[in-house]
């Protein structure tokens, strides 16, 4: 451990300038006026993993952004780790909220502010560097390959197709994964599962132009004020989602695990301060902890219609749209939750509107086993590293290409990551911690000597 710090220590500077300049390419995958950057982001990262020691780099086509592949196989009867990352980024919008600008790394309060700082440059490029750490030191024990992609934050649509046409490439015996969070690095923590996704978006037409309100208003339906009764209408006094047959696949958690997953630790009022809000909301009888990992969530992410710019314009809007999300639990699939609510809002949609739904994309939840010799290894690499052995915890979110991974190359994942909940990912002002960064760096080499002591074992 010692000669993992003064490694750190010795090339802390290095570490966090490399890192700005990732940062410093805006990689938006979902806006294609950004292409350049997000290839030039993809060329930086391939460079990165040649220095730090890695063999057959390769920029990797797709029909969409490119793979980035790298290697270094010391031993073929060692074990090898497979680690994911992502180098695009969410949109940074809106732009007036960020303090500074969110491609331009800002140190605060020992916190790097950028977009994609956390989100997932930060935490994948921590991978690279204990990479660059073990060659340097000559301590790697195992195989290691990289597959970092530029379409997560869009689906990860061209990443299943270049696992199928890769397989033998991308064998290996765990995936390791840093895009997830801890509890807090006082009490850190390995989650065990992740939530999936169906992803749409909806949109209801009403007269065949934007009309006068003063001239229509009152004989003619408003997109939408209908629109806005439909997305009421999805939850009702207890929070429950109304949709016919969305819970009939959800596995509730017995009592056993409920106390279990409760017993994290959970400061209801700092919660609460950092957001702002008086009151938390959700599912009745549930726990926020319970609501955040375990349980189905249906979320408006945007919603528009009508005339939104400077000053006013009394229009009655021809058409209203919305981007909704639904996150889903084990034994839900995404397929059967977008087919279910499709049927559902075209079915609640009155006479005087049109409706429309175009699904966009997909993932199915996962939960990774706690008996693997990869688990552990992560418990003693974090309990080494932080001195406390690290709580097991359900994540909110979603990653497409775990469930993925599983079914095409039948390998189970590991999910290690160091960011944390307040880090404002898909915000503004999103951030990290250069604590946790260095934690990150420290931390990953320990897995890959548990890792390889715990294979050999069984």
């Amino acid at each position: 451990m010692q000669e993992i710090k003064n490694y750190v220590a010795a090339n802390k500077d290095r570490f966090l300038d490399e890192l700005f300049a990732l940062l410093r390419f805006p990689s938006v995958s979902a806006d294609p006026k950004y292409k350049n950057d997000v290839l030039n982001a993809a060329n930086f990262v391939a460079q990165k993993l040649r220095e730090a020691g890695a063999e057959n780099v390769a920029v990797c086509p797709t029909a969409g952004y490119p793979v980035v592949y790298g290697e270094k196989i010391i031993d073929p009867t060692k074990p090898t780790v497979l680690v994911y990352g992502h180098y695009d980024v969410q949109p940074p919008d809106p732009l007036e909220l960020w303090k500074t600008p969110p491609f331009e790394p800002t140190v605060r309060d020992g916190k790097i502010y950028a977009r994609g700082a956390c989100d997932d440059k930060g935490q994948f490029y921590m991978h690279v560097k204990a990479f660059e750490l073990m060659m340097q030191t000559e301590t790697l024990p195992c195989n290691i390959k990289f597959m970092i992609e530029g379409e997560e934050e869009v689906g990860s649509d061209n990443l299943g197709i270049f696992v199928q046409q890769n397989k033998e490439k991308l064998k290996a015996d765990v995936i390791l994964i840093s895009d997830t969070s801890m509890l807090s690095m006082e009490n850190p923590s390995l989650e065990t599962g992740l939530r999936g996704l169906s992803y749409l978006e909806v949109e209801v037409t009403g007269p065949s132009r934007d009309l006068h309100s003063g001239v229509y208003g009152g004989a003619v339906a408003n997109p939408i004020t209908i629109l806005s009764k439909m997305i009421a209408s999805f939850h009702d006094e207890n929070n429950h989602i109304t949709i016919p047959g969305f819970y009939d696949d959800v596995i509730k958690l017995s009592n056993e695990e409920k106390h279990a997953l409760n017993e994290a630790p959970f400061d209801a009022e700092a919660y609460k301060k950092d957001l702002a809000i008086d009151e938390l909301w959700g599912e009745k009888d549930y726990s926020t902890i319970e609501r955040t990992g375990t349980r189905p969530t249906l979320e408006v992410n945007g919603i528009w219609g009508g005339y939104i710019g400077e000053g006013a314009k009394t229009v009655l809007p021809s058409k209203a749209s919305a981007k909704i999300s639904m996150r889903l639990v084990p034994n839900q699939t995404s397929a059967k939750i977008t087919e279910l609510f499709t049927k559902h809002f075209e079915s609640i949609a009155p006479p005087y509107v049109k409706v429309k739904v175009t699904p966009h994309h997909g993932g199915e939840p996962v939960v990774t086993p706690t008996s693997s010799a990869a688990f552990k290894a992560a418990e003693k690499a974090i309990e080494e590293s932080f001195g406390k052995k690290p709580i097991p915890t359900r994540g909110g979110g979603s990653i497409p290409i775990v469930a993925l991974f599983e079914k095409e190359l039948g390998i189970k994942t590991v999910l290690m990551g160091f960011g944390l909940d307040s880090d404002a990912l898909h915000s503004p002002n999103e951030k990290y911690d250069i604590f946790n960064y260095y934690k990150g760096i420290e931390t990953i080499p320990l897995f890959y000597k548990y890792f390889a002591a715990l294979s050999a074992e069984s």
